[in-house]
């Protein structure tokens, strides 16, 4: 989340950022939302971090008028809606910025989940003794949502000449078995459902960076951004967050 610092070179000054986050609970109607949390910027995140979901970003220097934090403890596949709000030196507040992204659908290792469908034709080839079926059961149950929908996609690409992925779980486990796996798949949008149909399906890793600190002078009522940014930099390290993220489909050519 970024936003930039501006006030005017007289009048009143801005001494924090209110920030609200909050999950969309109707996909229809964004009006209908579950409050997850309200943060000061200068309270909980620049004087220890109330949050161990919200990190920070940057912050304004001499270079930059830039604000912002990367936000964690999202859930994935889910709606979400922030608010910010700026704050003077006499406690009012400005009006409203909003935005309501939809975080992306829960990364996947394609490559374990060929290997699971693999291991999975393997319990289900010839005779299935119960300690089979119980490791077969074990293992898909395991999985979540969207490491079933590939293993299920890779078993039928390569197996479903001996029979589909569905009716063999069924034939194998039985049909009370069998319906408790296979509802995890509608555990996903129909967007990620989508997505995961794809042929290739690539793991990548990502790093953000982030100032790994813990401010508490933050002279509430006499601010001083700029000399803030200076103090903070001084104080905090920086470090890089690791981020696992999905390619779908062929790689591009760039």
């Amino acid at each position: 989340m970024e936003w930039n610092h501006t006030e005017p070179p007289i009048g009143v000054r801005i001494v924090d950022y209110l920030i609200s986050q909050e999950k969309v609970t109707e996909r229809t109607d964004h009006s209908k939302v579950e409050t997850e949390s309200l943060l000061s910027f200068v309270d909980d995140i620049l004087s220890g971090a109330k949050s161990p979901c919200v990190m920070l970003g940057d912050i304004p220097g001499l270079l930059t008028s830039s604000i912002s934090m990367i936000i964690r403890c999202l859930e994935p596949d889910t709606t979400y809606m922030f608010r910010l709000w700026a704050v003077d030196n006499t406690g009012r507040r400005s009006g409203s910025s909003e935005i309501t992204i939809k975080t992306p659908c829960p990364a996947v290792d394609d490559v374990k989940a060929q290997e699971i469908s693999d291991k999975i034709y393997n319990l289900f080839n010839g005779y299935t003794s119960g300690k089979e079926q119980q490791t077969a059961y074990n293992t898909l149950m395991d999985l979540g949502s969207p490491t079933l929908h590939r293993v299920l996609y890779h078993y039928n690409q390569r197996y479903e000449s001996f029979g589909e992925f569905t009716w063999r779980c069924e034939d194998e486990l039985g049909p009370r078995k069998a319906g408790l796996i296979l509802s995890q798949l509608d555990d996903l949008s129909g967007w990620c459902r989508g997505l995961l149909q794809e042929p290739k399906i690539g793991l990548r890793r990502a790093s953000l960076k982030y100032l790994a600190c813990r401010y508490t002078d933050t002279k509430a009522f006499g601010l001083n951004w700029v000399d803030l940014g200076q103090d903070v930099r001084k104080a905090c390290d920086e470090q890089l967050l690791p981020v696992l993220y999905n390619d779908y489909g062929e790689p591009k050519d760039l």
